[in-house]
C-alpha cells in the first residue's frame, strides 16, 4: 500500500516547525498500516490560518471557533476508481498552542494529529465511549510505533 500526501499551506506567513511532506507520509502510512487499509490512498493535508478552520468547523459541525483539525473523508461513487481518501485541514495556531499546554513538541503534537485524522479518514471515531476507547487505543499504538509519547498519557493520570 502506498500514500500519496498532497501537502498545502495556506498562511500567511510560513511556519518552519511544520512537517514537510515526506514526514506526514511517513505517519499517516503507519496509520492506514496499523488500521489495516490496504489500498493505495491519496490524502490531502492543508495547513490553514485560524479564521478558515473556523468557518469549516462552524459551517459542517456547528461549532463557531478554530479547532485543531477537522477530517473531510472522500466519498466516491462505486463506478469510479480514485485512491482519494480525503482531506486534513490543521490550524497550526490551534497545534502550537495545545502542544505548549500539553508539554509536548509541536511535531509530536502534529504526528498524533494526522495519525487521529486518517483514522477519521477510515470511519473511526470517538462519539461513544466505546468508539473513543477502540480508537484511542489504535492511536497511542500508533503514535508509540513512531517513536512519541502515548498522547493520551495526561488523561490516564
Amino acid at each position: 500500500m502506498q500514500v500519496a500526501i498532497d501537502l498545502q499551506f495556506a498562511l500567511d506567513n510560513p511556519d518552519p516547525a511544520l512537517p514537510d511532506e515526506a514526514t506526514i507520509t511517513t505517519w499517516a502510512h503507519a496509520a492506514l498500516s496499523a488500521a489495516r487499509h490496504e489500498i493505495d490512498s491519496e490524502i490531502t493535508v492543508r495547513f490553514v490560518e485560524s479564521a478558515e478552520i473556523q468557518t469549516l468547523n462552524r459551517e459542517y459541525r456547528h461549532i463557531d471557533k478554530p479547532t485543531n483539525i477537522l477530517s473531510f473523508p472522500f466519498e466516491c461513487p462505486p463506478e469510479v476508481q480514485l485512491p482519494l481518501l480525503g482531506d486534513l485541514i490543521i490550524c497550526p495556531e490551534v497545534l502550537h498552542r495545545e502542544a505548549a499546554e500539553q508539554g509536548k513538541s509541536v511535531t509530536e503534537h502534529c504526528a498524533h494529529l494526522i495519525v487521529h485524522g486518517c483514522l477519521h479518514l477510515l470511519g473511526y471515531d470517538h462519539i461513544t465511549d466505546d468508539e473513543a476507547a477502540v480508537m484511542e487505543a489504535l492511536e497511542t499504538q500508533i503514535v508509540m510505533t513512531l517513536g512519541f509519547a502515548d498522547p493520551y498519557l495526561s488523561e490516564k493520570d
